[in-house]
């Protein structure tokens, strides 16, 4: 069983992870301490150092734990035994919902990322054009099964639906007309709309 400080049950990277995300989203990564991270999660410098190698790596981890999730959910819609089209639709709303369950982790890392180490940023990058090239793949897949247009190459039109995921944490609001689930499917519907043939 994960060492805890306390007895709350939270294991130490947990806790640290979630004290950084709350006080990256409410001050900013550059006005956010070591110490003020360790005060918040209870623990001492450390257990940080111990677990994390730096603040760099827990802004990495931030986004990281976001990208694993939706990698292995996409590595699974991508996998499914459905047509290629059911498949990328699922895939395109899964990407969307799951952005906004997770919309500080999201927001802090595309307003930080540029405090990350060069191998730091390499890594981030690599991670995602991986997933982006998963779900490339299906679109490919669709267009040489002829369900989906040809007019548009693959790579723009992972952009122009990525572009909207990246932005959702500058507009979307939790108490708006639309919940997680009505705008991931509006999007996703958009994007089968532009691939149809």
């Amino acid at each position: 069983m994960p060492r805890t400080t306390d007895g709350d049950g939270t294991p130490v990277p947990q806790r640290l992870l979630a004290a950084a995300t709350r006080l990256f989203a409410e001050q900013g990564y550059d006005r956010t301490s070591v110490q003020e991270i360790v005060e918040a999660a209870g623990v001492t410098k450390g257990a940080l150092y111990h677990y994390f190698g730096s603040k760099d790596d827990l802004l990495h981890e931030v986004y990281a734990r976001v990208l694993r999730v939706q990698q292995e959910r996409l590595d699974a819609f991508a996998g499914a035994d459905a047509p290629v089209e059911k498949r990328l639709r699922d895939a395109a709303a899964d990407v969307v919902v799951t952005t906004i369950d997770n919309l500080d982790d999201a927001s802090i890392f595309f307003r930080s990322m540029h405090h990350l180490s060069p191998e730091k940023n390499k890594q981030v990058r690599a991670e995602r054009r991986r997933y982006h090239e998963r779900f490339r793949a299906l679109i490919e897949e669709g267009q040489r099964e002829g369900v989906f247009s040809t007019a548009t190459p693959a790579d723009l039109v992972v952009d122009y639906h990525f572009g909207s995921v990246h932005h959702l944490s500058t507009w979307y609001r939790p108490d708006g007309e639309l919940s997680p689930q009505d705008l991931a499917d509006h999007l996703a519907d958009l994007l089968l709309r532009a691939l149809r043939p």
